[in-house]
């Protein structure tokens, strides 16, 4: 069988390995972007806390904290142009002991060697001019204006869309058995048989671990961190204006609430080592634990509905920082050990790999008719496609809500169903549109949205049912 041949294969389509193919799909590249899901986004990248972070709190002069900023500063130019919702609700770090509080000058000095000059220290009444509704106790906080809230589902679709519109070929439910250097190309032996190419990106999450061992390197082993997460009705939206931060440690950033762009809060994460790299499922003791914080921080807060909890899995290593490692001799690029702040680092990481690419003989000539693919807005805070009246007008179907909880049409199901980067289940469909998100959870609506895709779209309930992909390696 002949082998499919491309000039470079990424292998891991979450939010980092969507940002290199974005990336490269501006150039005359044959490129293809592979994972063993079939969809973008739809393991690491879809469980986190979307926050798009200034970088101020990463230790100084690692590849983490150049990168985030860089990809910070990417993410926002970049917005605009895809779609990309960001609201600039701003960080309030807040010391609740004496131990913290003396830390704070620490904090404000790292942030300012990162890059991050804007901070200001606060003091307990300014504190609570801002945030009143947090507990009693609190000693003093840094305000970081630049920490934002973004959606975690819309950034690796846009990637993946506009580089899938690009040229880029998307390689989906395909698992990676083996890699063999033939001369001066890789040949990945593959559960959708032989894929040929000349240079290997390695970002694949949890597995990347992995995938460099098959090149041959030994150089860090992939933990999982999980990370639990409640999510408060929109009620509770009224309560914040802040990402409420604590003082962060060695392991963790530590459990944080946050504002989301659907107008929900956040609570989480917790962090626990685990040995399972499918395991994302919630504990009692990880949702108790996360519950009595959130009651030490801000009371009101637990009075409030609960929508749903979820876990994500960060790839942790045995090392502190990024494992960026670029092997022109090896033909590869490994991009692992990507762990919280891989959202806000991935255009600086994709930005790095580019830069790179002269030093493996590959000649970077910018693509004629180039073009960014626009997504659909989902976020609360800017006009929804079942809000416009000219939409409505153009296509009456925007006007036909299917899950009132979130106001999601019976148009945006059928374009999420649609186009060069389609849904494929039910999990796809929530993360393009918000449908089945909202307090129903999907009770009211999903059998009418399976009966919409299967029906009109050609989709099986079997399959739109199937709400995960089968849990195997990349």
């Amino acid at each position: 069988m002949n082998a499919k041949q491309y000039d470079i294969v990424v292998v891991g389509a979450g939010v980092v390995g969507c940002a290199i193919a974005f990336e490269l799909s501006r150039f005359n590249l044959r490129v293809a972007l592979l994972d063993s899901r079939s969809d973008v986004g739809s393991v690491t990248s879809k469980a986190n806390s979307a926050i798009l972070h200034t970088g101020f709190d990463a230790t100084s002069d690692t590849i983490e904290s150049a990168l985030v900023r860089k990809g910070y500063q990417r993410f926002h130019h970049w917005s605009s142009i895809l779609g990309l919702p960001i609201e600039k609700v701003g960080g309030l770090l807040i010391a609740w002991d004496e131990e913290q509080l003396v830390s704070l000058p620490g904090i404000v000095e790292k942030a300012k060697k990162n890059g991050v000059t804007d901070l200001t220290v606060e003091s307990p009444e300014s504190v609570y001019a801002l945030e009143p509704q947090l507990s009693p106790g609190a000693l003093g906080g840094i305000r970081i204006p630049g920490e934002s809230i973004t959606c975690t589902f819309t950034a690796p679709l846009a990637f993946a869309t506009t580089a899938v519109r690009n040229g880029v070929e998307w390689l989906k439910g395909t698992h990676v058995h083996r890699v063999h250097k033939m001369d001066t190309r890789h040949q990945l032996q593959t559960s959708r048989g032989i894929v040929d190419c000349r240079i290997l990106i390695n970002a694949a999450g949890l597995f990347s671990d992995e995938i460099d061992r098959m090149l041959g390197f030994d150089r860090f082993t992939v933990s999982p961190r999980k990370g639990e997460f409640v999510v408060f009705d929109k009620r509770a939206r009224s309560l914040l204006s802040h990402i409420i931060l604590p003082v962060p440690t060695k392991k963790t950033k530590g459990v944080l609430i946050a504002p989301t762009v659907y107008g929900n809060v956040l609570l989480g994460p917790t962090a626990d080592n685990i040995q399972d790299k499918s395991d994302s499922s919630t504990t009692v003791e990880g949702l108790s634990n996360l519950m009595s914080k959130g009651t030490r921080l801000m009371p009101a807060l637990l009075k409030m509905p609960i929508t749903t909890t979820y876990a994500g899995l960060r790839a942790a290593t045995e090392n502190s920082d990024y494992q960026l490692f670029f092997e022109p001799q090896a033909s590869y690029i490994c991009v692992g050990g990507v762990r919280s702040t891989g959202m806000s680092s991935s255009l600086g990481i994709a930005e790095a790999v580019r830069e790179r690419l002269p030093d493996f003989g590959i000649t970077l000539e910018p693509k004629p008719g180039w073009i960014a693919h626009r997504m659909s807005n989902i976020a609360e805070s800017f006009e929804r496609p079942s809000q416009s009246s000219e939409r409505i007008g153009l296509h009456p179907e925007y006007g036909r809500i299917v899950c009132h909880c979130e106001q999601v049409s019976l148009r945006e199901i059928k374009q999420a169903c649609s186009g060069p980067l389609p849904a494929t289940n039910l999990d796809g469909i929530r993360r393009r549109t918000r449908a089945m998100l909202g307090r129903c959870q999907g009770f009211y609506c999903m059998a009418n949205i399976v009966d919409i895709c299967s029906n009109n779209l050609e989709m099986s309930a079997e399959s739109l049912l199937g709400m995960a992909d089968p849990k195997e390696k990349a």
